[in-house]
């Protein structure tokens, strides 16, 4: 892994200095999994240029990869508009889609983010300063949506409340060390939601034995869409949970008991 902390340095005539902080040299890959998102997929890419550029520092560098998850409308072109690297995955399936982003991505850390979802530069930097303190393999986010009912805030408060406790990553956000996804497998592709509480237990693992920690940030929530809320009724979102609950393997594993994820509506 060429994660590192290097020892080079300048002091103020370009001479190499060993009296100064080492330069944090990091490359991170910004894998965004995206399926029919024409209506938010600029909006989170402007997000992460912005967060990006505010966040810029000697020895950070970063790519940003879309995955195109077999999308009929025009989102590849946007992103391709927008300088991401564009990945197509044919198969419609959130974590086969993250899986073929980090497949290609370079970095030394990998930022799993949702194309509904606005990144800023508050939680860039919570994000920056967890990777430069070298005691976490990974970590996810708290999140927040705007305009939801009151029982749709109840749930994302009882969710709030289980991620911090279990530090299971929210599917909207999920970073790790690259190393440590390559060795747990990457996200679990007999899933077609939840994927992201596998990958968080197995990177807890990963992590546990050496030395390391999974943690969940709660400085800067992630504004991520309530699209659904307003796209199905409290009766379809009950139905769906209740089905996981029920039959969770079941359920889990096939696509067609997820409609919610998977029945296309945007």
């Amino acid at each position: 892994m060429s994660f590192s902390r290097t020892s080079y340095f300048k002091d103020n005539n370009g001479v190499d200095s060993a009296n100064q902080d080492p330069i944090f040299c990091m490359h991170l890959s910004i894998i965004i999994p995206a399926f029919n998102e024409e209506r938010l997929i600029e909006h989170c890419l402007h997000s992460i240029s912005a967060s990006l550029a505010e966040n810029d520092r000697p020895g950070f560098t970063s790519e940003i990869i879309v995955v195109d998850n077999n999308s009929t409308d025009s989102t590849a072109e946007l992103a391709r508009q927008a300088g991401a690297q564009v990945v197509f995955e044919p198969i419609n399936q959130i974590g086969r889609a993250r899986n073929a982003g980090a497949a290609v991505a370079a970095g030394d850390w990998l930022l799993f983010v949702d194309a509904d979802s606005i990144l800023s530069p508050g939680l860039l930097a919570d994000i920056l300063r967890l990777i430069e303190d070298g005691k976490s393999v990974g970590c996810g986010s708290t999140v927040k949506m705007h305009g939801l009912p009151w029982w749709a805030h109840w749930m994302l408060q009882l969710w709030t409340r289980i991620s911090m406790l279990c530090r299971w990553a929210a599917g909207a956000l999920v970073v790790c060390r690259s190393d440590a996804f390559r060795d747990v497998g990457g996200f679990n592709q007999e899933l077609y939601a939840a994927d992201e509480i596998d990958l968080s237990q197995q990177l807890k693992k990963w992590g546990r034995r050496r030395g390391l920690q999974f943690a969940i940030l709660t400085r800067h929530p992630l504004e991520t869409s309530s699209r659904k809320v307003q796209l199905y009724s409290a009766q379809e979102m009950a139905g769906q949970i209740l089905r996981v609950m029920l039959h969770p393997r079941r359920s889990l594993q096939d696509r067609k008991q997820l409609p919610i994820w998977y029945d296309g509506r945007r």
